[in-house]
């Protein structure tokens, strides 16, 4: 990325206080994650589902969370879009569970740190391969999520047909694909319908984006078969709705995507949309 010139501006990560995650975990579980990574001399599987763990889990997984918390609080700072390129990853972790190599919900705990400060409405958009099982755990509370996801596919969440319901005054809105893969433009197409609809609903204060790449075609965790170029199209989608409602205010948080190439080039297009769109 840095050879590519994406990375421009870099803002430093810091940890998450217990006090940040515990507005998304419960005590016991985050009591659970100190205690077995701490014990994890050599790497085994957290307790509570398949995230593999080692003795300097805890500390990356804290980083990861707080780094989210940092990106959450440039954006509102500079009304502008940030990236928070991090891992591991948090959208499948639930307040009581890790798992899909999650422990902590990154995107949740920037969200609740956000309406903690701010009060208002969050949109969390996520077009992650997987569903975020773990961010709609805890939407409520002046947090909405959108997503698409292939169906079926882990974590077997989200539903089979499109859904949207009511949790208070916000929306849990799931479209699932169909996991043998989707055209580039009918992903996009979906998106542009979908993103625009939810928004209006919501009126979001800010917005945070599960950003997963693991759609692309090849990567070998994912693969929807859809093209790098999708990312530009969510991008610039992404800046529209944001500047209609919250003054350019996103937070881009990475979840998936694991083919390194595939991965760099679309979160470049991410970052040229946001950067058009100033």
């Amino acid at each position: 990325m840095r050879a590519q010139g994406v990375l421009r501006e870099t803002i430093a990560a810091r940890d998450a206080s217990d006090a940040e995650l515990l507005r998304v975990h419960t005590p016991p579980y985050l009591e659970l994650v100190e205690r077995e990574t701490s014990a994890a001399q050599t790497p085994r599987y957290l307790s509570t589902g398949d995230a593999v763990v080692d003795a300097r889990s805890l500390a990356a997984a804290r980083r990861a969370a707080g780094g989210a918390v940092a990106a959450m609080e440039a954006a509102v700072e500079e009304n502008a879009s940030v990236f928070a390129l991090i891992r591991p990853p948090g959208h499948h972790a639930e307040p009581d569970r890790g798992m899909g190599f999650c422990l902590f919900n990154n995107i949740a705990v920037a969200a609740r740190a956000f309406l903690a400060s701010h009060g208002g409405r969050v949109l969390v958009v996520d077009f992650d391969y997987h569903h975020g099982n773990g961010t709609q755990a805890v939407a409520g509370d002046g947090l909405s999520y959108v997503g698409t996801h292939a169906a079926p596919a882990y974590p077997g969440t989200g539903g089979g047909e499109p859904n949207e319901t009511q949790r208070g005054s916000d929306v849990i809105a799931n479209v699932p694909l169909p996991v043998g893969g989707i055209a580039t433009e009918r992903f996009v197409s979906i998106w542009d319908a979908l993103l625009p609809r939810i928004a209006a609903q919501v009126r979001p204060d800010l917005i945070l984006v599960s950003a997963g790449f693991d759609y692309v075609a090849g990567d070998p965790v994912g693969d929807l078969g859809i093209g790098v170029e999708a990312a530009s199209a969510l991008g610039e989608r992404i800046a529209a709705v944001a500047a209609e409602y919250c003054k350019n205010r996103v937070v881009y948080v990475l979840e998936g995507g694991y083919d390194l190439d595939a991965l760099t080039e679309s979160i470049a297009r991410i970052a040229a949309a946001s950067d058009a769109s100033r």
